[in-house]
């Protein structure tokens, strides 16, 4: 017997009985009247009619409730998946007395049935995103790659094929790291962020100026250069974990490069001129000492330090062309870093001097060796001496100091008590040009000494900081490896030194290139 069958049975005895409960009180009624009452007459057939009347009253409208609780049932389970009615609460089955098998089947279907609709429904809206998509992307100008999990290309537009210069159907499935060659101005290429946004962030974005696409059989100064914006969104339910958005700015950083190389030979013609006239002051100082007076000696003075000014501006427009034709190297030898400390306040006192401010440097009896350049590390602490001068105004103290900080490297910090820097500008001042609008007219500089103080901290392993307040002076700091630090595997047996070589993917000891 089906469910059906087995409800109609059900509904059929139950009116059987409601019939037969009914004769049974009439002829009860009729016992009761001529029995018990013994009434006759016109009292005998009104006291027959109450039963027939409480009957058909209250029997039917005690069986509707009973007899329509199935419909009820399977009514709210409709209403409760109907998608404009959602409020409406899912039938409690258990209290199901008749059809309970029915109402059970049914209500089951029914789900069933939204199940496989709802479904069907996001299928085919989910197929009318990805073409929706797909156009869209498609149609933006800007190349788009997007990546899964594992940095696979899952997605590339048109634009990007045609800018890396790939077949797109080529490019799906690949390694991002195996089909776009980047080249990155500094440590934090796309992969470190990549990598440090997989292991902390569940939702991460990030900018870079000047990458530089390295394609193959493309001359250096024809490679095409743009600023790239990432964006990771981790367990994306599509499986597109990371996009990548790139904006052409060739032409205008072609220009720049073409500016600074000019302006780099237009300086290296200054070093032969300049080194003879820093060696006649020399000459002079020391054949004239005692013998002029005062004031010739004060000239002199001067001299001097407008020389190893001009000297130190020299070199820094030399480093930053090496470093954007990716030429500049420097190795990592065991040097005293209280030496090398000692050796760069004397070069910068007699420039200090003249300002009328002092230097005063601090630093413990006893430092580790540490591995630095000592040409490269000397310009870094000249630069942010220098500028700690420049920016003293009225006060007349610089401290240096060191110490060992407890990631167990060498720090160093240089304090003037001098004008100070703006909030907003912290953030930009080592980026390469950069200047301080409301000092820029009173202060000269090229914008470059930080940018390439910067870089070569980086270049040792190390990192640069700063911490200012207007009107209360500047603090810039920048950490060295001590040389025990090193990787065993870095250090070379015959001459204790560890070279780095600025390459495409950023500073790379022991000239390994990074692949994946």
């Amino acid at each position: 017997m089906n469910n059906l069958q087995k409800f109609t049975t059900q509904i059929r005895s139950r009116l059987v009985l409601l019939i037969l409960i009914n004769n049974l009180l009439f002829i009860a009624d009729w016992l009761i009247m001529e029995e018990v009452f013994q009434l006759t007459g016109y009292w005998f057939f009104l006291g027959l009619l109450i039963v027939p009347v409480l009957t058909l009253t209250l029997l039917p409208w005690l069986s509707t409730s009973y007899l329509v609780q199935p419909t009820k049932l399977i009514w709210q389970a409709v209403l409760h998946i109907a998608p404009d009615t959602s409020n409406v609460p899912a039938p409690d089955l258990k209290k199901a007395r008749l059809g309970k098998d029915l109402v059970e089947s049914l209500v089951s279907h029914v789900y069933q049935l939204a199940s496989v609709a709802e479904d069907v429904a996001k299928t085919a809206t989910k197929e009318q995103a990805n073409l929706d998509h797909d156009f869209v992307a498609n149609s933006i100008p800007l190349p788009l790659v997007i990546l899964d999990k594992d940095d696979t290309i899952v997605f590339a537009n048109q634009a990007a094929a045609q800018y890396i210069r790939h077949e797109r159907q080529d490019l799906l499935g690949q390694s991002i790291y195996s089909v776009i060659d980047m080249a990155f101005t500094n440590q934090q290429t796309f992969d470190v962020w990549l990598k440090d946004a997989k292991a902390h962030k569940a939702v991460a974005s990030q900018t870079w100026e000047r990458v530089k696409l390295n394609l193959p059989d493309t001359e250096l100064s024809k490679q095409p250069q743009f600023d790239l914006a990432a964006y990771y969104n981790r367990n994306n339910p599509d499986g597109h974990e990371t996009m990548l958005v790139l904006f052409d700015h060739t032409n205008q950083y072609a220009q720049d490069d073409q500016s600074m190389s000019f302006v780099a030979l237009a300086v290296h013609e200054l070093r032969t001129p300049l080194t003879l006239l820093r060696g006649y002051i020399e000459a002079f100082e020391d054949e004239l000492a005692g013998k002029v007076d005062p004031e010739l000696e004060d000239f002199m003075k001067k001299m001097a330090v407008a020389a190893a000014q001009l000297s130190t501006f020299v070199n820094t427009i030399l480093n930053v062309s090496r470093i954007e034709n990716d030429q500049l190297s420097i190795q990592l030898h065991r040097e005293s870093w209280q030496d090398i400390l000692r050796s760069v306040v004397d070069t910068m006192h007699a420039r200090a001097e003249v300002r009328g401010i002092q230097l005063s440097l601090e630093m413990p009896d006893k430092l580790p060796a540490v591995g630095v350049d000592r040409t490269s590390i000397t310009e870094v602490l000249n630069n942010l001496i220098d500028n700690a001068i420049k920016y003293s105004g009225s006060s007349n103290k610089i401290i240096i100091k060191t110490y060992i900080n407890n990631d167990g490297q060498v720090e160093t910090t240089v304090q003037d008590f001098g004008v100070g820097i703006p909030d907003s500008a912290t953030t930009h001042i080592f980026e390469k040009f950069y200047r301080n609008h409301r000092n820029r007219a009173q202060v000269g500089g090229t914008g470059l000494g930080l940018y390439l103080a910067k870089v070569m901290v980086g270049a040792h392993g190390g990192h640069i900081w700063v911490r200012s307040k207007e009107g209360e002076g500047t603090t810039f700091g920048f950490t060295v490896m001590p040389y025990s630090q090193l990787a065993a595997d870095s250090k070379t047996s015959d001459n204790g030194s560890v070279e780095i070589v600025r390459n495409a993917h950023g500073w790379i000891k022991n000239h390994s290139m990074y692949r994946r």
